[in-house]
Parts: C-alpha cells; sequence; structure tokens
C-alpha cells in the first residue's frame, strides 16, 4: 500500500486531482475534523466525495476516527500549543483509539490511500503524523 497525504487548502482543484490521478489513488481518506464550511470550496465533503468518483475514480470515505481531537486542534490553530505538543498528542490519541489496527481492517484492501488534510504555508497538518504511524504499521 502506498500512503500520501494532500492538503485540501491553498491548492487548485487541478493540482488536487492531478496528484491523486498521478498517485492511482482508489482511496481518498478524508481525515479533518471539520469539512463541510464554505471555506473548504471545492473540497467540501459532500462535493469532494462526488468529484473524487468522477474525476478520480476512487473511493471517499470520511473518518472521523483519524481526525484530531477539537480542543487539541483550536490550541495548535491559535497558537497555544506548538506543533510538536500538538502532533505527540495527536499520537496519543490515535493509540488509544487504536487507530492504526482499526485503518488496516477498515482499508487494508487499497493499494494507494491519499489522507486528507489541512496544511498550510503556514501550519503543518496532522495527517503527516497519521501517514507516519500508518506506514509504521505497514512494516510491523
Amino acid at each position: 500500500m502506498n500512503i500520501h497525504t494532500i492538503s485540501a487548502y491553498e491548492t487548485s482543484a487541478e493540482r488536487f486531482f492531478g496528484r491523486l490521478e498521478a498517485w492511482e489513488a482508489d482511496l481518498v481518506l478524508d481525515a479533518r475534523l471539520k469539512n463541510t464550511n464554505q471555506l473548504a470550496g471545492f473540497t467540501k465533503r459532500d462535493d469532494l466525495a462526488f468529484f473524487v468518483d468522477r474525476i478520480a475514480h476512487a473511493r471517499y470515505v470520511h473518518d472521523k476516527l483519524f481526525a484530531p481531537a477539537p480542543t487539541m486542534l483550536e490550541r495548535y490553530l491559535h497558537g497555544n500549543i506548538d506543533w510538536d505538543a500538538y502532533a505527540d498528542s495527536y499520537r496519543r490519541d490515535l493509540r488509544e483509539r487504536d487507530a492504526v489496527a482499526l485503518f488496516f481492517e477498515r482499508y487494508g484492501g487499497f493499494r494507494s490511500v491519499a489522507l486528507v488534510g489541512t496544511e498550510t504555508r503556514s501550519r503543518r497538518s496532522h495527517v503527516e503524523v497519521l501517514k507516519r504511524m500508518l506506514e509504521e504499521g505497514l512494516v510491523a
């Protein structure tokens, strides 16, 4: 299984779907906590589900099991904690949820997975932590 990360922000539809096609993604796993507001643009949950099917011919799933805890996300976004504290907290949450095992139970049959996150030029996204943990799970 190949695992990729892709941001729903600061990108064009052309670049977003071009990457999915280049990766031959057969699963687009939306790990965002909030994905239904207008600020999400073409990556708004219902629109993205439609476009992923039609353009990338992949399955779209929004799975909040892999989303960050709301309180920690807000603290990170508002600058109350730094990236390392946020990433450590997210890792702990994933371990408590047994998220890596559940990922492979639910999605282990896919060949190429794109994890949708919220990276911007000024902030990192939890999906880079998720990707690392899933890759470690592949070799375990």
